[in-house]
């Protein structure tokens, strides 16, 4: 089938403002991911294309970028799930500074991940025979969370960031709800201490935009709902 692509391009070097680009594709099987069309173009038709990609297999996160108005990885999607019938408008990630094309800095996602401090919290000595060991109960509760990619699907597609970019978002805060619900860690209430602000989660207004954008289908304001329960009810 053929195809046709608007795709939002930017280079600081020499534009003023983004544009839209068009290509149009022949011969191309729908059962090609979108990021197969970006290769097809970067390698056949216009070689400054730039996009990120590196594992091509939904683990990495990072080829995410906003396709057709919806946040999503073009590893991941195939052209027989999307409306080839008009053109297929790929974006960068929004809220975030683009760097070039489809490239956007990360800096500020990444800033926030680091304050929930995403790793665990323990300083009690270890247990003689070695580990520090849960029940596969109480480890049930963190896979869902554990999934996430860090691929800023979720976070750049929520209307709070769009107007304060101080907010945590919604990556940082399923992140500290899979340390806070650790059976193994002890800094649970320096992190609600963390979220419990402003910019923090009370700035979640539960749209959903995170549930739908994210590519591990983690129900992502349910997760923050349990850490709004939580800090609601802690003593202090």
């Amino acid at each position: 089938m053929d195809i046709q692509l608007k795709i939002l391009r930017f280079n600081p070097e020499k534009d003023k403002q983004p544009y839209f680009q068009d290509f149009n594709l022949k011969n191309v099987s729908d059962d090609w991911r979108l990021l197969d069309v970006l290769h097809e173009i970067k390698w056949n038709y216009d070689g400054t294309l730039t996009f990120r990609r590196s594992c091509a297999h939904g683990i990495c996160g990072s080829d995410g970028m906003k396709i057709n108005g919806r946040n999503r990885l073009a590893c991941s999607l195939l052209l027989k799930d999307i409306n080839t019938k008009k053109p297929i408008t790929i974006e960068p990630l929004p809220a975030l500074p683009i760097i070039k094309d489809l490239v956007v800095d990360m800096t500020n996602f990444f800033d926030k991940y680091e304050v929930v401090k995403p790793y665990l919290i323990n300083n009690s000595p270890p247990p003689p025979d070695g580990e520090r060991l849960q029940s596969n109960e109480d480890a049930e509760k963190l896979f869902e969370s554990a999934k996430c990619i860090l691929c800023a699907c979720c976070t750049t597609s929520c209307p709070s960031t769009w107007t304060n970019e101080n907010y945590i978002g919604p990556a940082a805060l399923v992140k500290a709800y899979r340390f806070i619900y650790d059976t193994r860690d002890e800094g649970a209430d320096e992190r609600m201490d963390i979220l419990d602000t402003p910019d923090g989660i009370w700035r979640c207004h539960t749209i959903f935009n995170c549930v739908e954008a994210c590519p591990k289908e983690i129900n992502i304001t349910w997760h923050i709902s349990q850490l709004k329960k939580k800090i609601s009810s802690r003593e202090y």
